[in-house]
């Protein structure tokens, strides 16, 4: 009973998947449903051929008369071409069909990917991501219509055929069909076999693409620490683990073209025997015979290697399953029902009674209180992995709070749209990312429909236009993947430029300057100091020193709160905490 159950759950787990896909086979269903289709004819032809041979035989071979069967050759010809016409046509249909099938659910799981809260990002690696993302994508859609394009034209080939065999011997039939469904039964234990493989093929498989990221993005550590030996280790590690997750695979599937091959040639054996007993005993002609065995041929040569074919199938089955598996995810953040817009910040932000953990019984923040009003600058400042960059966090639902509330003019921030929440923030990292492009196309990344008045502004104000000017193409100057060819100052300045388009009312800074020089850190600081003006900020800072002037000088230690207050109110704490970070930073 278990086993029944079981598979009846794999077969409707079968046809969900299928079920799930139509939306995206629906734009492009007559292409697919004309690719089925002719399929069909290309199966039936088989049949057509291995029939002919019969009239052919009994009249040329035995009645030794030509004359009136000259047609068949060239009819079995015809049938030929025609058969490799639309066997090409079904395969030029099937991969367009599938290609653009596979474009449309990228583009989904891209928008997925892209609104996919900053936990999954921790937890997931580079390659996981390509694998998930893009290679399972391809399995799960080229495999699709190839994969009812083989079953369709097997089963109206395997159909016409047998229906060949009885035309000319219903004994053979029989030894042929039981013989038949002994060579598939092993193909129902294939799933079983393979899953557990696939499942790890598919992690040993990301880890491997994730070592390539690493080395094209890590490849000045690598240098700098001659560290080949270590990365060229690691990969070969993971490629043995591909290798013997490969073998094993061969192992328990591998048997089973052999194993087919031998139950096919019992049968053709038992055939062949049976079949020289009914000519000599005149229940059926040679013709009949040769027929048969024609067709017998054609129904079994493909059964021999359907065990290959048949694993490729359940290989894009699962990879359809982990397709829909990421569908059907939801991220943490996202917008509650009846969430509304926030249209504008008019009195404070408070954080109330605030704790977080990444980790279940972790904790990184606890009972953070804290009121930031409208036009406020707020310093952040404290040990390092105190949970300062955490609390930022926090605001623009990077992360929900573990319980209680952030409250901006009295109102959730969970109950705002992630959209409108994010829209009114901007924030200049230590590490700003830049796209690959010219300046002018990342500075539009904050306003896209920003004017050429607006983003000469935002350029001086960010303190970029003497750089700017000493560049041939100016703002059109390429920049290389991730702003490889540009400084740590200049970056910055231009992370700023793109914060100063978007305008947002809320700023938050993230120890932007703290991996600059000197001479770097003046400029990009005078660049901050512009940004701040008329904005509520948040600035997390190392070097104290930038910070003497904001409103409120917030110290987290440990996930708490130790004291908040101004430059001068926090220096004339005895043995305050902040005294004590400031005087040691000045020796």
């Amino acid at each position: 009973m278990f086993e029944k159950l079981k598979a009846r759950i794999k077969s409707t787990s079968f046809v969900e998947n299928y079920g799930k896909m139509l939306p995206y086979v629906r734009p492009y269903w007559i292409r697919a449903l004309f690719a089925v289709l002719i399929t069909i004819p290309i199966g039936g032809m088989d049949a057509v051929i291995a029939w002919s041979l019969k009239p052919y035989m009994d009249v040329v071979m035995v009645e030794k008369n030509a004359s009136s069967t000259w047609f068949i050759p060239f009819l079995i010809i015809v049938f030929s071409c025609l058969q490799s016409s639309l066997s090409y046509m079904a395969t030029y249909l099937n991969t367009w069909v599938g290609r653009k099938i596979a474009n449309d659910v990228k583009i989904d799981l891209f928008d997925k990917l892209m609104h996919y809260d900053a936990a999954f990002f921790d937890k997931t690696t580079s390659g996981n991501i390509v694998f998930r993302f893009n290679n399972d994508v391809d399995a799960a859609c080229n495999g699709l219509l190839s994969n009812m394009k083989l079953f369709t034209t097997r089963l109206f080939s395997s159909l016409s055929l047998i229906g060949v065999l009885f035309y000319n011997s219903w004994q053979l039939a029989i030894i042929a069909v039981i013989v038949l469904l002994g060579a598939l039964y092993p193909l129902t234990t294939v799933r079983r076999r393979i899953k557990s493989i696939m499942d790890k093929s598919v992690f040993s498989g990301s880890a491997v693409v994730t070592y390539y990221n690493e080395t094209f993005s890590g490849n000045r550590i690598i240098s700098s620490y001659n560290l080949y030996d270590y990365q060229n280790a690691r990969f070969k590690d993971t490629l043995n683990s591909v290798f013997k997750l490969g073998m094993k695979m061969i192992q328990r599937t591998g048997m089973m073209s052999p194993l087919m091959h031998f139950i096919v040639s019992l049968g053709i054996a038992a055939v062949i025997w049976t079949g020289s007993h009914l000519i000599v005993t005149q229940q059926i002609t040679s013709g009949n015979f040769v027929s048969f065995i024609a067709a017998l041929i054609m129904l079994y040569n493909p059964i021999k290697s359907i065990g290959n074919n048949f694993n490729n199938v359940q290989m894009s089955l699962m990879a359809m399953e982990r397709v829909f598996s990421l569908m059907g995810g939801h991220p943490a953040v996202q917008d509650r029902e009846n969430a509304r817009e926030l249209k504008e910040i008019r009195q404070k932000i408070e954080y109330k009674n605030v704790c977080f953990e990444y980790i279940k019984d972790k904790p990184v923040l606890k009972n953070i209180n804290l009121t930031a009003k409208t036009g406020e600058k707020i310093a952040l400042v404290g040990n390092s992995g105190g949970g300062k960059t955490t609390l930022v966090n926090l605001l623009p639902r990077f992360y929900d709070v573990t319980s209680g509330q952030i409250l901006i003019d009295g109102t959730d921030v969970r109950d705002f749209t992630v959209h409108s929440l994010r829209d009114k923030i901007s924030v200049v990292f230590q590490d700003n990312f830049l796209f690959a492009g010219t300046i002018r196309e990342n500075i539009l990344l904050g306003n896209e429909g920003a004017s050429a008045e607006e983003i000469e502004n935002a350029v001086k104000c960010a303190c970029l236009d003497e750089f700017v000017a000493t560049l041939d193409k100016g703002l059109d100057t390429e920049i290389g993947e991730r702003g490889i060819l540009l400084s740590g100052g200049q970056k910055q300045r231009i992370a700023i430029a793109r914060a100063f388009l978007k305008n947002a009312p809320i700023v938050i800074l993230d120890e932007a300057t703290s991996a600059l020089d000197n001479k770097s850190e003046a400029i990009v600081q005078q660049a901050i100091d512009n940004l701040m003006t008329d904005r509520t900020v948040f600035v997390i800072a190392h070097r104290l020193s930038t910070v003497r002037h904001a409103d409120k000088i917030v110290v987290v230690n440990y996930g708490q709160i130790v004291e908040e207050g101004t430059h001068e109110e926090l220096l004339a704490k005895e043995n305050g905490v902040y005294a004590s970070l400031y005087h040691a930073q000045l020796k």
